[in-house]
């Protein structure tokens, strides 16, 4: 056996007719460990020890605070433009309309436009007005106390212009089967409970 320090050295210890190897590491090996604990030292004192910088929750609440004022800047550009707002008549823009529509509306309102448990959109009397903008304003803000949701906070501007778009077209529609009674001519709920005597 040689005593270059570079050869593998058997040691002493044996067991089952095996001797053991010991191979030093690779000098690159030894310094990047050297080096992670280095790195855990200094991360200790910064984040943990000098409160220098922001842990994981702290860096989330600033990410989400910078994002919510995105957000609401957003928000804010697109509620001041509704007024000026226009249908679209593009076929694309339509189409992701009506895949929007049958998703979220659809359930409340028919594929047709029909009316379930809210208002037929196939007819001339609509409650909230009928003209594109007022579409958009009652998709964007809701209408809580119909219970219709606000779809601002799930809807992006875009795909709300695609809905309201998309149900502009079905005003007129020819249903194939009746749809609810317009608005107009809902029947007058009973203005207290009824005794049954």
């Amino acid at each position: 056996m040689s005593n270059d320090p570079k050869e593998p050295l058997l040691l002493d210890h044996e067991y089952d007719g095996i001797q053991e190897l010991d191979n030093n590491l690779p000098r690159w090996w030894v310094w990047l460990f050297y080096l992670t604990i280095i790195y855990a030292a200094i991360y200790l004192v910064y984040y943990h020890v000098t409160c220098t910088g922001d842990l994981s929750a702290a860096e989330y609440k600033n990410e989400m605070k910078a994002g919510d004022a995105v957000k609401s800047a957003a928000m804010g550009k697109f509620e001041s433009s509704i007024a000026t707002l226009q249908a679209s008549k593009e076929n694309a823009v339509l189409e992701n309309g009506r895949v929007i529509y049958n998703k979220f509306c659809a359930p409340c309102h028919r594929v047709d436009g029909g009316g379930l448990v809210g208002p037929n959109l196939s007819d001339d009397y609509w409650i909230h007005g009928s003209t594109y903008t007022d579409s958009v304003k009652v998709i964007w803000d809701g209408v809580p106390a119909k219970g219709m949701v606000t779809w601002k906070t799930v809807l992006k501007p875009d795909e709300i212009q695609a809905v309201a778009s998309y149900i502009y077209t079905l005003r007129g529609a020819k249903l194939a089967t009746p749809g609810k009674l317009p608005e107009n001519q809902q029947p007058a709920k009973p203005a207290g409970p009824s005794n049954f005597e």
